[in-house]
């Protein structure tokens, strides 16, 4: 974490490139534990090639950092939210939760893998246009997007179905949503959990300023997705301030409230160390 100073003073576009083709040439790779899911592995290959897709996370991002001064909606994102989704459907079925693919379709939990991958990956396209209805406008944006990926992993049928599933988990990751899927309550808790050390960087960089949301987010040093004692599903968050009770109180609690998931996970928070960790570096003045 920066000083007041240094953080006015950092460009994120001297990060990420001025050009299309800079930015393009900085470009992440995905990667997730495929367990020997060949969907998964056929998805990833695909999206790692796909021009397209990441071009769209580039303009997701620019809407969302360099013109409205927000945290980091781009490829970095994504690629947490969907490894985190992947890691909190696995726990969960590995302890006897079925996934709604499962349950209504007679499908398998590899498939309930490729709605969370997909789902995750693209829940925030429709940044690309305005943050404003975000989420709807992915819905129109992914639609197209699933189809092409889809090809030849399912049969027509099926990748309508898996389609649907996918764009119902996009939806639901919206402020008040209803995800009516345990996949999509998974993508709209994963989404809360990218909450790291360090992921309020960008945001305090561009503003030069520091708010409760970028001063909370630097005080979560490491969030940890694990078997539970009394619930399937244990989220450990390590904290180095106090002030990380905001994001789980004021943010991951409304992303938890009516997921579906609240029976099945139990949160534990603790603030590591004998002191707790100075966020503030400078004078804070309003």
């Amino acid at each position: 974490m920066t000083d007041g100073t240094e953080a006015a003073a950092w460009d994120p576009r001297a990060s990420f490139g001025r050009t299309v083709a800079e930015r393009m040439s900085h470009r992440l790779m995905l990667n997730v534990p495929s367990r020997g899911n060949p969907k998964v592995e056929k998805l990833i290959e695909r999206i790692n090639a796909d021009d397209e897709m990441y071009a769209l996370w580039l303009a997701a991002n620019v809407n969302a950092v360099e013109r409205l001064q927000m945290t980091d909606h781009g490829p970095v994102h994504v690629k947490i939210v969907m490894n985190i989704a992947v890691k909190l459907l696995r726990v969960l079925t590995e302890s006897g939760v079925e996934p709604a693919v499962v349950t209504n379709y007679g499908m398998g939990t590899d498939d309930a893998e490729v709605v969370v991958l997909l789902a995750a990956l693209l829940h925030d396209v429709g940044m690309s246009i305005h943050r404003k209805d975000h989420e709807e406008f992915s819905l129109f944006v992914a639609q197209a997007k699933v189809r092409e990926l889809l090809e030849g992993i399912y049969d027509r049928a099926t990748a309508t179905v898996v389609r649907s599933e996918v764009l119902h988990a996009i939806i639901g990751h919206r402020s008040g949503g209803a995800p009516l899927t345990l996949e999509a309550g998974i993508v709209r808790v994963a989404d809360a959990l990218d909450m790291a050390k360090g992921r309020s960087r960008i945001s305090m960089g561009i503003e030069g300023t520091m708010s409760i949301h970028s001063i909370s987010a630097a005080a979560i040093e490491a969030v940890h997705i694990e078997s539970g004692v009394e619930k399937p599903l244990r989220i450990r968050v390590e904290m180095s301030n106090s002030a990380g009770i905001f994001q789980l109180d004021q943010l991951f609690r409304e992303k938890l409230k009516g997921s579906g998931l609240e029976k099945h996970v139990e949160v534990e928070a603790l603030i590591e160390g004998e002191a707790e960790k100075r966020l503030v570096q400078t004078a804070y003045r309003l």
